[in-house]
Order: C-alpha cells, then structure tokens, then sequence
C-alpha cells in the first residue's frame, strides 16, 4: 500500500503549480508570436499593395504622357490619383472624437 505524507502531497501540489505555470507562460508565448507574426505579415501585405498600386497608377500616367493626346485625358489621369491620395491622408490625419454619454438609464 501508498502512504502520502503531507509532505509529499505539498511537494506534489507545488509541482503541479510549477507545470500549470510553465504551460501558461509558453501558451502567453506562442500566442504574442503568432500576433507578432500576423501583424507582420499585415504590414508586408500593405506594403505589396501599396507599390503595387502605385507601379499601376505611374504606369498608366506614364503612358498617356508619352503618348499627347486630349488635355482632359492628361487632367484626369494626373488629378485621380491625386485627390484619392489627398482623400486618404486628410481622413489619415483627421482627429476625430466620439463623445458618448456614459450614463445608463
């Protein structure tokens, strides 16, 4: 027969405390990597279709100035890309405040 004396029981509470601990700490872990890695690849992602739409919009300006034709032609693939550009950074630096009543009823 087993005989656990309160000694080994403590020492068995405290191990098992110690393991609880050591998996919890590595799940804390793994979990702020895979944000790190996902915030990470978002960034990358952004990156890529940045250039990707920017290579696109030089690209299609390149080719009506190379090529003269209608002044309004020039004007709106030159002005476009500027006023979605000029949309973007106005909303980008734009501080805007919600003010809610905290008060419930």
């Amino acid at each position: 027969m087993i005989e656990f004396t309160t000694l080994h029981v403590v020492a068995a509470a405290g191990g098992l405390l110690v393991l609880l601990g050591v998996w919890r700490s590595g799940a804390r872990r793994a979990r702020a990597a895979a944000e790190a890695t996902r915030s990470g690849a978002r960034l990358v992602s952004l990156v890529g279709r940045v250039l990707f739409n920017a290579g696109l919009i030089v690209a299609v300006q390149w080719v009506v100035i190379t090529h003269p034709g209608s002044p309004w032609l020039l004007l709106a693939v030159l002005g476009l890309p500027a006023l979605f550009a000029a949309y973007a950074l106005t909303r980008a630096l734009t501080v805007t405040t919600v003010d809610t009543s905290r008060r419930r009823r």
